[in-house]
């Protein structure tokens, strides 16, 4: 089947390899001038399915409320709020019920660990070496913390996850550059869990998928979907004329965007941009950095050890704009590496190579992602993955690839249709 994908993050890009290794004619469209840059280019890496949970959660709406105007907050609200905001946000706040939250959980974690397996399959047949770092660790500040976490550890007891609850001093031989001067009152660590640097994954398979005849365009723009035609793309490269491309399926992982894509042609999804941030920089001494990833509960933030690299990324922002980067967001990242790992990287006043960024995850408001086949003839979706999009891709990769071959997936995709969210 001749196929034209849209969008090479990291979501495009594994579906692409699937769908060229199940022997289709895969076209990628992509926008920029590589794969991975924007939301895939410098995430967190966490690879952690016992934590990918729904954002829409009891007791959510009252955290945010009541972070608003904290310094350190792990979720902003910024303005200006668009319509489509407001609306995200109701629906959102509807999700928010517990049966809601334990459905869309359990849908999430299905995915998340199959993703894994199939992460660790992908990398071992195709040999495939970029920087990861085995196991995670949360850390717990106070006792508030350590009670705080406890409905997230049955969860884990009972997805069959293997994690220990350790001490301040038993969490400092796992992490032994932890800072001695920061007092906190334990740990959580999941040793089968781990980092990996998203981008560099990115690119291998896109060699990868290249190497099985997939075609990547880039600097491409396609046209919104004709719903009279909707396998017709119309499309401009490198910003000339518009020419049309036809197809016999689409599949959309463009992220954000995407629902501007879908909407002309009659399906409008409550997809919006949840914003993240983080800061890259290199490793000045290795004996003081982390030796692999962990997460501050407090503030939601995540440390990552990538290679020669430390990574921190955190926070979560609704509305505002796209291109400014809000300073207290950056400084909160800062502070966590500061208090967690002093001197252990070379940041800007040091005049090394310090990368500050700011992505925009594809969030649906109540949680899962959508995978497989849309009402529009011959169009497939991967899309709404957010702040998991990492952690959930290969596994939505191969479930829509199996979708389209008229396979039965390897898991229960209970849920994870688009009629879930335009009911």
């Amino acid at each position: 089947m001749k196929i034209a994908i849209v969008g090479a993050g990291i979501v495009g890009v594994t579906t692409a390899y699937e769908l060229a290794a199940d022997g289709h004619e895969v076209t990628v469209f992509e926008r920029r001038g590589a794969v991975a840059l924007e939301t895939s280019f410098a995430n967190a890496g966490v690879v952690a399915p016992g934590y990918v949970t729904p954002w829409a959660a009891p007791g959510m709406p009252g955290k945010v409320l009541g972070s608003l105007f904290s310094r350190h907050a792990p979720v902003r609200v910024a303005m200006p709020l668009g319509a489509n905001e407001l609306t995200w946000m109701w629906k959102w706040r509807r999700a928010c019920s517990l049966e809601t939250y334990l459905a869309n959980r359990a849908r999430l974690q299905r995915l998340a660990f199959y993703s894994r397996t199939r992460l660790h399959a992908l990398t071992e047949h195709l040999q495939l070496e970029y920087d990861r770092s085995p196991g995670f660790m949360v850390l717990l500040r106070t006792e508030r913390d350590r009670k705080m976490v406890q409905p997230g550890l049955q969860v884990l007891r009972d997805a069959g996850v293997s994690f220990r609850e350790v001490d301040a001093a038993q969490a400092r031989v796992v992490e032994p550059a932890l800072n001695p001067d920061t007092a906190f009152e334990g740990a959580v660590h999941l040793p089968d869990d781990e980092v990996g640097n998203c981008r560099q994954f990115a690119l291998l398979m896109k060699n990868q998928a290249q190497s099985l005849g997939a075609s990547f365009r880039f600097n491409a723009d396609v046209a919104p979907l004709d719903a009279g035609e909707p396998t017709l793309l119309r499309v401009s490269e490198d910003g000339g004329a518009r020419q049309s491309l036809r197809f016999q399926a689409v599949v959309v992982c463009g992220g954000v965007d995407s629902s501007l894509l879908l909407r002309p042609a009659g399906l409008r999804l409550p997809l919006v941009a949840v914003h993240g941030y983080s800061i890259s920089a290199p490793i000045r001494e290795p004996l003081n950095a982390p030796r692999s990833g962990l997460m501050d509960e407090r503030y939601k933030v995540a440390i990552s050890r990538l290679g020669n690299r430390v990574r921190v990324a955190g926070s979560a922002e609704i509305g505002g704009s796209p291109d400014e980067k809000r300073p207290g967001a950056i400084q909160t990242l800062y502070k966590v590496l500061h208090d967690w790992f002093p001197g252990a990287a070379q940041l800007a006043n040091t005049g090394a190579a310090v990368t500050e960024w700011k992505g925009a995850r594809p969030m649906l408001p109540d949680g899962p992602p959508v995978l497989g086949a849309t009402h529009l003839r011959g169009v497939w979706v991967n899309l709404g993955h957010g702040s998991s999009g990492w952690a959930l891709s290969c596994g939505s990769a191969r479930v829509v690839a199996d979708l389209m071959a008229g396979r039965a997936p390897a898991i229960d995709i209970e849920g994870l249709g688009i009629e879930r969210v335009l009911g």
